[in-house]
């Protein structure tokens, strides 16, 4: 299979989706004449014209909301957000519309949207550009949320993500752009990976350690230092967070009997304490020792790039966090 970058991928399954069905367009800040601010749209306004590549103005409250209007009336919007960190000024129209919509007519009305862009830190971008905004999202129901951190995972749930009937949002880890991975060849046939099937990125038997998105390749790390060690640490990547693959998280815990569960987000009612819950509930007979959690600190972020790196996840607090669990600390 052919290596490409994450944006590439994107940019494909984009290109693909467009020529099938010619109900999508993409909407979003500079995403026609620049080829988008991360380049992922690069060539579709080429390709496609300026109906169906649209730049907006700088409004996401307003160009969120006429996406919903269009899915409502048979269209298939993609609206990039420029950074998820955007997304909170449209967060009225994504979760009171979007998300809503087709229980509030009784399914008179379907919502087929994509909402997608970056999310997390990059490199000092400070407090008001570096938040992940999964939370927010995934709390919401009506609306789904997929977090692909490889190219090929981008490219095979953003497909199914544009085909699906409704609303879902793909979050792109910011520093993942440029990051290389196997993808099947277009030629090779119609790439999909379905919403809700999570992957093991990696075999162990010792501790699960279970994450999304960006945090895969950290967890990956991790995995690798830990086998140095004797420790065999597998790695589950849930890659869509609504809806949850159950099943996966709870394969693994029976597996291992120790899970640590990574996350980009803060702590406070995040991800992880759902997941955790899940497992408290549903695997506490197969538990070894209690479920720990790797997070962001509970802080907004810094600038300063030391403070910066001390509040972001890293791969020697999940090595600590799973000889925690395994009783080696």
């Amino acid at each position: 299979m052919p290596q490409i970058t994450y944006r590439e991928a994107l940019n494909q399954a984009l290109a693909e989706e467009m020529e099938r069905d010619e109900t999508v367009f993409l909407m979003g800040e500079e995403v026609a004449e620049y080829d988008g601010a991360y380049k992922v749209s690069k060539g579709l306004l080429e390709r496609f014209g300026s109906d169906r590549v649209v730049d907006s103005p700088i409004s996401e409250l307003g160009f969120a909301g006429l996406g919903v209007g269009a899915a409502m009336t048979g269209l298939r919007p993609v609206i990039e957000f420029m950074t998820f960190n955007f997304s909170i000024l449209a967060l009225d129209q994504v979760i009171n519309s979007a998300a809503k919509l087709h229980y509030m007519s009784a399914g008179q009305f379907s919502v087929p949207m994509v909402f997608r862009g970056p999310t997390g830190a990059a490199l000092q971008l400070s407090a008001q550009h570096s938040q992940a905004c999964e939370t927010w999202y995934v709390h919401s129901p009506g609306i789904k949320l997929v977090t692909p951190g490889t190219p090929a995972d981008a490219k095979g749930l953003l497909k199914a993500a544009i085909r699906d009937d409704d609303p879902v949002a793909v979050m792109e880890g910011e520093l993942l752009y440029n990051v290389k991975g196997e993808v099947p060849d277009p030629e090779e046939g119609d790439f999909i990976i379905p919403l809700g099937v999570a992957d093991v990125k990696r075999e162990g038997d010792h501790v699960s350690i279970i994450t999304h998105g960006k945090m895969v390749h950290v967890a990956l790390q991790a995995a690798g230092q830990l086998a140095k060690e004797g420790v065999d640490a597998e790695v589950v990547d849930l890659r869509s967070l609504r809806p949850l693959d159950v099943e996966a998280i709870l394969r693994s815990v029976h597996k291992t009997n120790r899970a640590v569960y990574l996350e980009e987000g803060w702590p406070y009612v995040g991800i992880g304490a759902q997941i955790v819950a899940l497992i408290q509930e549903e695997a506490f007979d197969y538990l070894d020792a209690p479920v720990l959690r790797v997070t962001q600190a509970d802080i907004p972020m810094p600038y300063a790039k030391n403070l910066e790196k001390l509040a972001k996840p890293d791969a020697k607090r999940v090595v600590a966090a799973c000889k925690r669990v395994l009783y080696q600390d």
